[in-house]
């Protein structure tokens, strides 16, 4: 009698499936940096991830699981924890502190800075969203292709509602089609016939990246009402309310809060405001200034959106516990309060930056020049 294979996954295949997904959620996470795609010399600290905890300090999560919990050390215990000698710091130490100097590890951030610090990364296929979160952004996405759409095709003629069918579309089996789908696009866009496919994948991912950071704060905006309504809470309670130092705090991070959130929110606003500018006549020059546009923003507004994200996921952590007022206003004069000067730094950082960074209005300004 043949030998007949059992289709029901074997516990290796299990295993491979759960290691894929969590290597996949870390490469979508604002704050986890796994290590497997930096270039270490040290093979345990490679199956390592460098993550940031909700006082915004970077430490080495050697393990992460139900039973274990989260096995982290801080980075002044990696020499001794891996055995590197004395003396000189060891290289991988030195590229770990770097890192870690990082405000947020979301992958428009990681392009940017680990370019900027000469960081070679092994795979850098790594450095992209995974195929389920770029569902996920779709809706986002749309907001912005399909303006590019209408713009290039005739709607009522169109067979596709987004780019994986513009993109589609110039690659069509038939090459005949194919290349007056491309002088079409080549055309309209006033580019070289042998452009237009890197200019469709870097504005299917430039919006990927806003989409991206508009999705993370379409997250944050119920959690920040609801941490402030937790505010008032412990303001009315009458012990808590006499505690000068806690009252200051509390309001100190309410005014931090709310000057970050609200700076990501014009950047935003901007980013959209130049799109709706530039489909009206858009040019290869009009995105590549609008891409310009973005991408300086992107550490900053990943810096923002990590910090936000890791400060209300540690107070709703508190608030699930079950902890009452007392342990709460804890919570906040230690937790909450590290790092919230880092926070207000990167404002800064961001004040500086709108001072230098591209805008829309120059840019029109100088064309018309």
């Amino acid at each position: 009698m043949d030998h007949i294979e059992s289709e029901t996954p074997t516990k290796n295949d299990s295993a491979q499936s759960e290691e894929q997904a969590q290597a996949e959620a870390d490469m979508d996470s604002m704050h986890i940096l796994p290590l497997h795609i930096i270039p270490l010399q040290t093979p345990s600290l490679r199956r390592a991830r460098l993550i940031k905890n909700v006082r915004l300090e970077s430490v080495i999560e050697l393990f992460n699981d139900a039973d274990g919990g989260s096995g982290q050390i801080d980075l002044a215990e990696l020499p001794g924890t891996f055995g590197w000698p004395q003396g000189a710091p060891h290289p991988d130490n030195r590229m770990i502190s770097a890192l870690a100097e990082l405000h947020s590890f979301d992958i428009y951030t990681l392009r940017n800075q680990l370019r900027r610090l000469g960081i070679n990364v092994e795979q850098q296929s790594a450095l992209k969203l995974s195929a389920k979160k770029r569902q996920e952004l779709m809706r986002y996405m749309n907001e912005f292709t399909l303006p590019l759409l209408r713009q290039i095709y005739n709607t009522t003629e169109s067979d596709f509602d987004n780019m994986a069918g513009l993109i589609k579309k110039y690659s069509a089996p038939d090459k005949k089609i194919a290349l007056n789908n491309l002088k079409e696009m080549a055309d309209k866009l006033s580019v070289d016939l042998q452009t237009v496919p890197d200019f469709l994948e870097e504005y299917a991912d430039i919006y990927l990246s806003v989409s991206y950071g508009k999705y993370c704060l379409n997250g944050l905006i119920p959690q920040i009402l609801m941490f402030e309504e937790s505010m008032e809470e412990l303001k009315e309670n009458l012990e808590l309310s006499n505690d000068v130092r806690l009252m200051r705090s509390i309001d100190f991070i309410k005014e931090s809060i709310t000057d970050v959130t609200a700076s990501v929110v014009s950047r935003f606003e901007n980013f959209e405001r130049a799109s709706e500018s530039m489909w009206e006549d858009i040019t290869a020059e009009s995105f590549e200034h609008v891409k310009k546009m973005v991408r300086s923003h992107h550490v900053t507004i990943g810096a923002i959106l990590c910090s936000l994200t890791l400060k209300m996921t540690g107070w709703q952590t508190n608030l699930s516990a079950g902890r009452g007022l007392v342990r709460r206003a804890d919570f906040i004069r230690s937790d909450m309060m590290q790092g919230m000067e880092k926070i207000n730094g990167i404002e800064e950082l961001v004040k500086k930056q709108q001072q230098s960074a591209p805008t829309w209005e120059a840019f029109t300004v100088e064309k018309a020049g």
